[in-house]
């Protein structure tokens, strides 16, 4: 089993950015890969973009283009989301998800999540 825990969402205006942090517990050795997901009230959930745990190469949404970028500290166990220049549209719901099966990083399937952290994004 794994365990999620994210956090630093929170409130900010459109341009400028926020840093999201996943925590993973439990048995991490076993991650193949993270990713990050978001959900907005009234739409399906998306896929923000991935990181494969051993090799940390990435995968990101077109919807956020080169504006977030995704890395991992090996040492923490920690998978981090920085958002630049956010728009009123990044507002959702954002989650972290693990998996230790082999899939393509653009894959929804995910066994492991966490609960969310709120991003609000004011124009």
């Amino acid at each position: 089993q794994v365990q999620l825990v994210e956090s630093g969402g929170g409130l900010v205006q459109a341009g400028g950015s926020l840093r999201l942090s996943c925590a993973a517990s439990g048995r991490t050795e076993g991650i193949y890969r993270m990713g990050w997901f978001r959900q907005a009230p009234g739409k399906e959930r998306e896929l923000v973009g991935t990181i494969k745990w051993s090799t940390r190469i990435t995968y990101s949404s077109d919807s956020v283009g080169g504006r977030f970028t995704i890395s991992r500290d090996n040492a923490k166990n920690v998978m981090s989301l920085q958002m630049n220049s956010l728009k009123p549209e990044d507002t959702a719901v954002y989650l972290c998800a693990a998996d230790e099966r082999i899939r393509a990083l653009s894959s929804y399937d995910y066994n492991y999540w966490g609960q969310g952290t709120q991003v609000t994004v004011s124009s």
